[in-house]
């Protein structure tokens, strides 16, 4: 053996060590049986146990795992959630990136609503809203301006969502989009219709970003809250994101699907007693959202 060969041969098999050190601490995508495991707690409102961090494409693969055994028992599904998409709950996910799931029918109920507290098995409250697509054009948006005008409705919400594992602390990005990014129910206010004009639609523009998002409890007491320009710089650039996330997986939005663009508030424990209520100042039309857990 040569003197180059001498040395080469040991380089190639620490990268052989490393390569296989590498595999073997990679996470894979969700076994059949786990997302069945994680969809039985998720169906029983009970904690599921915690999985290895999971990389970008092995959520993605679980989530669809999970969404195939949710289907039978949710329904129809009436739109998309988009999630982590302010960088403050990116950053406790320890993640910079949005991830997306599916919302289904009968997620989403009416403002002024009573829900249970335990109303999932990690059950949370945040600050939120909702846009409907007015037309499938929508999926080629590449601004916040063509999203408006391919939407009929923005909807002030409280998302209800549900981080479903036991340690939800130790979910990356990829894992809450593994349980389908905690979709469970919302409230929903009513709906400002989009207006006709160019100019009315860049003043809703400006006033999605400007606005002052505020969560109170029944005695006025202010519980979160946040601005418009926190969900990605622009609300609806949320919707941008999502309609290329899904186009990656061959998934379009069409008309009637409903968008949930994202948290403008901190990730909050419900209890038995307490009354919600998110404003949205600077929002022309925009009326309370209310929550009441029992």
């Amino acid at each position: 053996m040569t003197m180059k060969q001498t040395l080469i041969a040991p380089i190639a098999l620490m990268a052989v060590v490393a390569c296989a050190t590498t595999t073997a601490a990679r996470a894979d995508c969700l076994s059949d049986a786990q997302v069945a495991e994680l969809a039985g707690h998720y169906l029983a409102k009970t904690p599921a146990p915690n999985f290895p961090a999971l990389s970008d494409a092995d959520g993605a693969c679980s989530r669809a795992k999970l969404n195939a055994q949710l289907a039978p028992r949710l329904g129809k599904v009436i739109g998309y959630k988009a999630g982590l998409t302010n960088p403050a709950v990116q950053k406790r996910f320890n993640t910079d990136k949005p991830v997306w799931g599916k919302l289904y029918e009968g997620m989403v109920l009416a403002s002024g609503a009573t829900v249970d507290a335990a109303f999932g098995a990690r059950p949370l409250y945040e600050a939120d809203m909702l846009v409907r697509v007015k037309s499938a054009a929508i999926n080629h948006a590449r601004t916040p301006l063509e999203v408006l005008q391919h939407i009929d409705q923005v909807i002030p919400f409280i998302e209800l969502p549900d981080l479903a594992v036991q340690a939800p602390p130790q979910l990356n990005g990829a894992g809450v989009a593994a349980i389908n990014v905690g979709a469970r129910l919302g409230v929903a206010g009513s709906p400002i219709a989009v207006p006709a004009t160019r100019g009315e639609q860049y003043a809703l523009l400006d006033a999605l970003e400007r606005m002052t998002v505020t969560l109170t409890d029944g005695q006025g007491y202010r519980l979160g809250g946040g601005q418009g320009a926190d969900i990605l710089g622009q609300p609806l650039q949320a919707v941008v994101w999502l309609a290329e996330a899904l186009q990656q997986e061959n998934i379009a939005l069409q008309p009637g699907d409903l968008v949930s663009l994202g948290s403008f508030s901190a990730l909050l424990p419900p209890r038995a007693g307490l009354a919600v209520t998110a404003t949205f100042d600077g929002l022309p039309g925009a009326r309370p959202v209310r929550v009441n857990f029992k």
